[in-house]
């Protein structure tokens, strides 16, 4: 791990990077500056630590005193799912990123066994910065292509979180291939995909056109405001008879924001005002 002072004028503090301890800082800079260096990247500030895979891109943010809070709004919005299934028995996360959810879950949701689907091993190499729990019995990331764990596993899921990111938004291989499709089949009768949705609009429209297909309109789209995150979150049902009952989610919301720490009233009332899908359908076109 090599440390140097942030060479981004808008942005101080330290960077962490993935380099031998006698790499020349110099040349370091000059291509963080450029956005030509190729691993993703620490930057620590003011009791924050975040992870990028650019100058530009925010991929994850964690409180350094304690990785399982939630910073980002599109990270805690995700969490929505609880309002769905609030003791999932089986969680997969296609994406680990720095953690953030991998971490809130395992704290959390403690009776839940989880999956972690990683694709970057330099993402890997990060975890003990960002206070990811090690592997044991109910918690392992596996270093692979996600996408193709899901074509070729039998495992099975109770809800799928898809927060794969390359430097320009959502990975467009995942339309390379049958990606929706197979997360459809790893999801138990009941289960749900919660996808994180950013980027150019031009580029991600494709990706909630393919899950509104796979998942014949049984979806629901909210919105994140821009000063937050200015990202969507998907949530993608399997059950073909599914149907919200917003009384009964209005109902549990302030249960869960008094055992999680989170606004699932004002989630839920997101959630409510995007059943018509018309958020999704305008991405999508």
């Amino acid at each position: 791990m090599f440390e140097l002072p942030s060479p981004f004028p808008d942005e101080p503090g330290l960077i962490r990077l993935l380099e031998p301890g006698d790499s020349d800082a110099v040349a370091l800079s000059s291509r963080l500056l450029a956005g030509s260096y190729e691993k993703p990247f620490v930057l620590e500030n003011g009791g924050l630590r975040a992870l990028h895979f650019s100058a530009d891109f925010v991929q994850t943010v964690i409180r350094v005193d304690d990785p399982t809070l939630l910073e980002l709004g599109y990270a805690k919005r995700m969490m929505a799912f609880l309002l769905f299934n609030p003791r999932p028995r089986k969680i997969m996360m296609v994406g680990l990123g720095g953690g953030s959810l991998a971490n809130f879950c395992h704290r959390h949701l403690p009776a839940a066994q989880m999956t972690v689907l990683e694709i970057d091993p330099h993402v890997i190499a990060l975890r003990d910065l960002f206070g990811i729990p090690p592997d044991d019995a109910r918690f392992r990331v596996i270093h692979c292509d996600g996408a193709r764990y899901l074509a070729e596993s039998e495992e099975s899921c109770d809800v799928l979180l898809v927060d794969a990111f390359g430097v320009d938004g959502v990975a467009t291989d995942l339309l390379a291939t049958d990606f929706y499709e197979d997360a459809r089949r790893r999801l138990n009768d009941r289960g749900l995909l919660v996808m994180n949705i950013a980027g150019d609009r031009r580029g991600y429209a494709l990706h909630v056109e393919r899950i509104l297909e796979v998942f014949d309109e049984r979806v629901i789209a909210i919105s994140v405001p821009v000063p937050e995150d200015g990202n969507f979150i998907v949530f993608a049902f399997r059950d073909p008879a599914f149907e919200p009952r917003w009384k009964w989610l209005r109902a549990i919301s302030p249960e869960l924001r008094v055992r999680f720490g989170l606004d699932f009233p004002a989630f839920a009332l997101q959630l409510e005002r995007g059943r018509v899908l018309r958020l999704a359908q305008r991405l999508a076109r």
